[in-house]
């Protein structure tokens, strides 16, 4: 039997699983923030901003209003970019309580207060919807997966109960879904790796070689793990989908938007200019300052990042930030 699920943001990854979720036999209602999205999946059954040349079923149903994709929901799923989440889903709350299941596909940390998607969905929905909260990442493509390609992800959950119940909704011939309890560590996963795809689009359109980028790679890896591990996650955790697996796919993938803004830096362009070409959000541009800002905090020394926040932020050239990272003190690999 179908469930009712709201889905709340309408960009790649949210019409992508709302067509998923459709073609499971659910009734999805997919909150669109702008009337031009609205109107042409209404209207025509594509989002061609997000996923051009994606039909989508006729059973969605798309609205923009906040309350109604929100209430009477048995599985919400919040799919905003991190800037947006504490205000949209305020907004959302607003319409009055709900016992639903919030399953959070959104990658990043919110960038004035640093603190993880988790954190944040607690103070907007209250402490008591710890237990009903679950978290989705890992190497995945929206296009893709809205094509119906094989893919597979990992959701995490406080509850173990919450985390089979997303896995079972989510599961499909093509889309294989993992479960974890390691909720801070899926979701520094999912935050670091853009940052690191930045690096990468650079490290390839400077022409610095496959080893360059297999190097850096490795050793984002390593700072991602370093920081999740300080903040209590499981080192293994980064070695699987959420970690490896997405920094994999964001450092090499040609459809990965952070690596795109990387390869432009490379050609002198500037990031402001790149940015206001780009209709998708690019999250490793803003969790590039918050990722560097949290490491800061925790003493956690992260040398990829550090440089991407200075060529991002502080006008530093790319060249130079790779002679930086190449002269550092010479250490031990693993300590």
């Amino acid at each position: 039997m179908g469930r009712k699920i709201g889905i709340i943001g309408a960009g790649g990854w949210g019409t992508a699983l709302a067509k998923l979720l459709c073609e499971k036999g659910h009734e999805v209602t997919l909150w669109c923030h702008g009337e031009q999205s609205y109107r042409e999946i209404h209207e025509k059954r594509e989002n061609s901003s997000y996923l051009p040349g994606v039909v989508l079923p006729p059973t969605l149903r798309v609205t923009r209003s906040i309350q109604e994709a929100f209430s009477d929901k048995e599985i919400l799923a919040c799919v905003v970019p991190s800037h947006a989440v504490r205000e949209v889903m305020r907004a959302a709350v607003s319409s009055g309580p709900s016992d639903a299941v919030v399953v959070c596909g959104t990658k990043g940390l919110e960038e004035e207060s640093l603190k993880t998607m988790d954190e944040v969905l607690r103070e907007t929905l209250g402490p008591s919807q710890k237990e009903r909260l679950a978290f989705l990442s890992g190497p995945t493509f929206a296009l893709e997966v809205a094509q119906g390609l094989p893919a597979a992800v990992t959701v995490a959950a406080f509850r173990e109960e919450v985390g089979r119940e997303i896995q079972e909704v989510l599961r499909t011939p093509y889309l294989r879904v993992y479960t974890s309890k390691d909720v801070v560590g899926v979701q520094i996963g999912g935050a670091v790796k853009n940052v690191i795809a930045i690096a990468a689009g650079i490290s390839d359109g400077l022409g610095l070689g496959l080893n360059a980028r297999a190097a850096l790679i490795t050793r984002g890896l390593a700072e991602m793990t370093r920081l999740a591990v300080i903040l209590g996650a499981d080192p293994l955790t980064l070695s699987g989908l959420p970690g490896l697996g997405d920094l994999i796919l964001t450092c090499t993938g040609e459809l990965s938007r952070n690596r795109r803004i990387g390869l432009e830096i490379a050609r002198g362009r500037k990031l402001e200019e790149i940015v206001g070409e780009m209709r998708m959000v690019a999250e490793g541009v803003k969790n590039s300052r918050a990722v560097y800002l949290l490491a800061d905090r925790l003493g956690v020394e992260m040398p990829i990042v550090e440089q991407m926040h200075q060529v991002l932020y502080q006008g530093k050239r790319p060249s130079e930030a790779v002679r930086d990272l190449m002269q550092r003190s010479l250490k031990a690999e693993m300590r």
